[in-house]
């Protein structure tokens, strides 16, 4: 479905999120710095897919489906494609640990 009003609503929260892992990055807060950054590339990239009229999953890795759908990005991602999804991969398998710690160890976030 394209939705430009969602997707800009997406860009708006990334923007937002970026700001906030500043702030956590300035205050040496490691884990909130990692989990706005994955927020805020992940509401970035799904704004892009929104407007592109790519459906993707209701989950916080989607870089199957940049490279599934790579020939429809913009010329300037189509370059950097797999480290972009890399990239999304791996911020989206650490985002739980940044967020919550590690929790049957007693491992807190920080």
């Amino acid at each position: 479905m394209i939705n430009v009003e969602m997707a800009k609503d997406y860009v708006f929260r990334a923007k937002r999120c970026l700001r906030e892992a500043r702030l956590a990055l300035d205050e040496n807060d490691a884990a909130s710095t990692i989990r706005r950054s994955q927020e805020a590339l992940e509401l970035i990239v799904k704004a892009l897919l929104r407007l592109i009229g790519i459906e993707y999953p209701r989950s916080h890795d989607v870089s199957d489906v940049l490279l599934e759908w790579r020939d429809k990005l913009p010329r300037e991602l189509k370059d950097r494609i797999e480290d972009l999804a890399s990239l999304i991969s791996e911020l989206a398998s650490i985002r739980g640990p940044a967020f919550y710690g590690y929790e049957r160890e007693g491992i807190t976030a920080s």
